[in-house]
């Protein structure tokens, strides 16, 4: 049958014109999707209060917060009931100088104190008196008086400057000033306050008493190396490492105890529920299992554990079996016994039967049929899936850890509570970061040494 031009023009106007009401449907579509998707945008900013949310933000807190992580604070202290000062570190109990610092001067008596704050930044201290020297505004006067306190400016107060007043008397009883991000001044009718903040992490590898405070790592070196002991009862090398580890503000040996503890967890979950989850699969899988009613009983008991969330679990085993790292155990193997088996008998499902046939063939018996014919396909599920829930349990147990199932999430949750030990916090948030990166590796390293062979680059 032959065709003529008019129908060439016909045939290609039909498909032009299904081209265009697909283009036009399609566009349709897509149009009616952007809409719904600004609707729910437009409902889930006022269904959670994101404008409350946003106004009652306190941005100049989190900066505050910031700083205090990276950096440690000084105060010097002149109280106004007793005689004398004090320059101590904040935050350690035992960190106060016998002998003021460079930048803190004082008469014998130590009534009078001078604090230099750098960059043109000074306060003056005689008795109840104060003078804060700064390069913008000059030099503004606080006097302590009975009733509270009087500011004296030499101009119009800056924005930096917060007073307090008594509401019932409507007296100053307290001025407040922060210049600069690192220096801050407070006077109220019982003391004379001097922050200076200096960027580091104060006194971090020993304490403040520690005859090996402010050593250089050479000089600490050497001390391991001598012969001449420090401590007549231990070596040098010992009195370094329990000096360091028992460190009582950084705590470095209850970190590095908590940080075993929070890989033991994971690792004993997770293989807790490789070992379970890998026969359970079997049983589960359609291919090995023809009793459906087995099947059907395991996989939802797969959904059951994987559908309760591993918080929930560790909560439940916290209320049977208490504090404690096994229960954060117990919550990881319950939950991957769930997803492993299900991941496991799916796998096992796609297997290729022509290499079981194949092992049959030779006269193996089931068990031999499983180990040369199964095992070796499934394998690299099973160690990819095992080590990747291996990775993504380190981070969980650090947040069941904090809980109360012990670990190091335990330790950074008790840091966050003083809302003053933000520097330890992150040091513990920065160890569990390389202890991630550190598994990410190692599990990587094994993933190609099982799977690709001892030859793998």
């Amino acid at each position: 049958m032959t065709t003529t031009p008019l129908d060439d023009d016909v045939a290609l106007l039909a498909r032009h014109s299904t081209a265009v009401r697909q283009v036009r449907r399609g566009s349709r579509v897509g149009l009616v999707a952007l809409v719904a998707v600004l609707i729910y945008l437009a409902y889930a900013w006022f269904a959670f209060d994101v404008p409350r949310l946003i106004a009652s933000a306190e941005p100049q807190r989190a900066v505050l917060l910031a700083t205090d992580s990276v950096a440690y604070k000084v105060h010097v202290t002149k109280s106004l009931k007793n005689p004398g000062f004090e320059v101590a570190v904040e935050g350690e109990r035992t960190a106060t100088y016998d002998t003021p610092p460079a930048w803190v001067e004082t008469d014998e008596a130590g009534n009078q104190v001078s604090v230099d704050l750098g960059d043109g930044y000074r306060v003056e201290i005689d008795g109840d008196h104060m003078a804060l020297t700064t390069p913008e505004v000059g030099t503004i006067h606080v006097q302590v008086t009975e009733t509270g306190v009087t500011i004296n400016y030499p101009g119009e107060p800056p924005a930096w400057v917060r007073e307090g007043i008594n509401v019932r008397t409507g007296h100053l009883v307290k001025f407040d000033a922060r210049p600069t991000l690192d220096r801050r001044i407070q006077v109220t009718r019982s003391k004379i306050e001097v922050h200076r903040y200096f960027f580091g992490w104060e006194h971090f590898f020993f304490p403040f008493k520690s005859p090996l405070h402010g050593l250089p790592a050479g000089e600490v070196l050497d001390l391991a190396l001598s012969g001449d002991r420090l401590d007549p009862s231990q070596s040098n090398a010992a009195l370094i490492v329990r000096t360091f580890l028992g460190h009582p503000e950084w705590q470095h040996g209850h970190v590095f105890k908590a940080l075993l503890e929070t890989v033991l967890m994971a690792v004993l979950g997770t293989l807790t529920a490789a070992l379970v989850g890998l026969p359970l699969a079997f049983a589960a899988a359609h291919t090995f299992n023809r009793i459906g009613v087995v099947r059907f009983a395991l996989r939802r008991l797969f959904d059951f554990l994987r559908g309760i969330d591993m918080l929930i679990w560790s909560l439940i085993f916290i209320r049977a079996f208490g504090l404690g790292p096994l229960t954060g155990a117990l919550a990881i193997a319950f939950t991957d016994t769930g997803s492993l088996g299900k991941l496991f008998s799916e796998a096992l499902e796609n297997i290729d039967r022509k290499q079981v046939e194949g092992v049959q063939a030779t006269g193996a018996n089931r068990w031999q049929r499983y180990r040369f014919g199964v095992i070796p396909q499934i394998l690299p599920v099973f160690v990819s899936q095992g080590l990747y829930y291996l990775e993504s349990n380190m981070r969980s147990a650090t947040v069941i850890g904090a809980l109360g199932a012990g670990g190091i999430g335990l330790v950074l949750v008790e840091t966050m509570r003083t809302s003053r030990d933000w520097e330890n916090t992150l040091y513990i948030i920065i160890l569990t970061i390389m202890l991630v990166v550190a598994m990410d590796g190692l599990s990587g390293w094994l993933r190609r040494r099982l799977i690709q062979g001892n030859g793998a680059g």
